[in-house]
């Protein structure tokens, strides 16, 4: 069993991002195109237009890079944190040898929205397949793949980084739909803070592109209308023509370590994780509540101990629907109060779509990159800013932050969960 050790105040360093995302597939290019502007919005695959035609998607890059006979057997959202997970662990240094590391205290965590969907996709599809052409094949519609559990059980891909790496820290899956990834984050600091575990790979995976998600997704009218003329202008966080958001695949990966520990091995670091709030709206399943999102960003700030003015930067969750853009634009305010005339907001979903269950981990790692690089993504396809959503909206262009310390990172998701994640500069 893990045992805690006793410096319960110690900081958390972040030593490590990988990224395989629809903006690249690695961390640097894909915050090289964020800044850039270079976004990843086009049609969903001829398999989703059949049937719902106009469909968008912001797709990973395929085929996925250096993935062994066993990985390739596994679903899509497996392979995805497998790929991003290692280029993480790479930059981190944390398994390199000859620094000894207890493997036994380094944890795993991971996020995601709908494990292992394009399994689940698939099986019926298979299924449905052999019962209309029985007659003629005689195919057993009831014979599937022996893995088929395996692969879509919620807790693959955290169990495919533990075997792969040899980790054999505690491991958790957290599925909390679009904060799936932020709790893993939140929720793998404070156990490090704790001294429950040396490090964590913190992960979020998603891969949904498939008819069947994107049928469910159809139906609850949250996705994004296509602009017809450039798709990329079809996903607009907080314009005046927003009309819903646009499902993105892809893994994005943090590792963790307690910065005691990372100082002794000489670990780099790339920032500090220092807040964390999470609450629940408890009011409705899908209509996001004002109090929830403040009360996380606040409990952020009381955790960090930071005040709102020291925040440069927020990512905002901002998912260009009607109401979602709203409620967060008015949190805000509320939070950062005179300062939100000076804290520039965007969202980076223009630019990379939904990821779901990956959202939190992707656009945190995005945060602190911007906050290494000094400089800032715009909201893509933002050309009206809704006068609803009231905050210091970065338009068209990456804007230079030299003097960049601190930055925060919103995760609202359906059934009321909110999570907030504050990241700051080491000296």
């Amino acid at each position: 069993m893990d045992v805690p050790r006793t410096d319960k105040a110690n900081a958390v360093w972040i030593t490590g991002i990988g990224a395989f995302c629809p903006l690249g597939a690695d961390a640097a290019s894909s915050m090289d195109r964020a800044l850039a502007g270079h976004g990843a919005i086009g049609s969903a695959p001829a398999s989703v237009c059949e049937w719902m035609p106009g469909s968008l998607a912001a797709q990973a890059p395929d085929p996925l890079p250096w993935l062994d006979r066993q990985g390739q057997s596994l679903d899509r959202a497996t392979q995805l944190a497998l790929v991003a997970c290692g280029e993480a662990l790479s930059q981190s240094g944390l398994l390199k040898e000859p620094v000894p590391v207890d493997r036994n205290r380094i944890g795993i965590y991971g996020g995601i929205g709908f494990g292992g969907a394009q399994t689940i996709d698939a099986l019926y599809t298979r299924y449905h397949e052999a019962v209309a052409n029985h007659a003629q094949t005689g195919r057993n519609p009831t014979l599937m793949h022996p893995l088929s559990v395996p692969r879509m059980m919620p807790n693959a891909p955290v169990a495919a980084v533990s075997m792969k790496h040899g980790l054999r820290g505690s491991s958790y899956t957290y599925s909390v739909a679009c904060a799936s990834s932020a709790v893993a984050l939140g929720e793998a600091m404070r156990a490090l803070r704790q001294g429950w575990m040396d490090a964590a790979v913190v992960f979020g995976t998603e891969a949904m592109i498939n008819p069947g998600a994107y049928m469910a997704w159809n139906a609850l009218r949250v996705l994004a209308t296509n602009d017809g003329t450039d798709a990329f202008m079809s996903c607009r966080p907080f314009d005046r023509q927003r009309s819903g958001f646009v499902l993105g695949e892809g893994a994005a990966c943090l590792v963790l370590e307690r910065a005691d520990l990372a100082g002794e091995r000489m670990a780099k670091p790339l920032a500090e994780l220092c807040g964390y709030g999470t609450s629940s709206d408890a009011t409705h399943l899908t209509a996001p509540s004002r109090e929830g999102q403040e009360r996380a960003m606040r409990d952020a700030l009381a955790d960090a101990g930071l005040l709102p003015e020291d925040i440069g930067y927020l990512n905002a969750h901002g998912t260009a629907t009607e109401a979602g853009d709203t409620i967060e634009a008015q949190s805000i305010r509320s939070v950062f109060g005179s300062h939100t005339d000076h804290l520039p907001v965007s969202s980076t979903k223009g630019l990379h779509g939904h990821l779901i269950g990956a959202a939190g981990a992707l656009e945190l790692a995005l945060s602190v990159m911007a906050l290494h690089r000094g400089a800032l993504p715009a909201t893509a396809g933002l050309v009206e800013p809704d006068p609803s959503c009231d905050l210091l909206h970065i338009l068209k262009s990456a804007r230079p932050a030299p003097g960049l310390n601190a930055v925060m990172s919103n995760s609202f998701a359906f059934g009321g969960s909110n999570a907030c994640l504050i990241a700051r500069r080491v000296p």
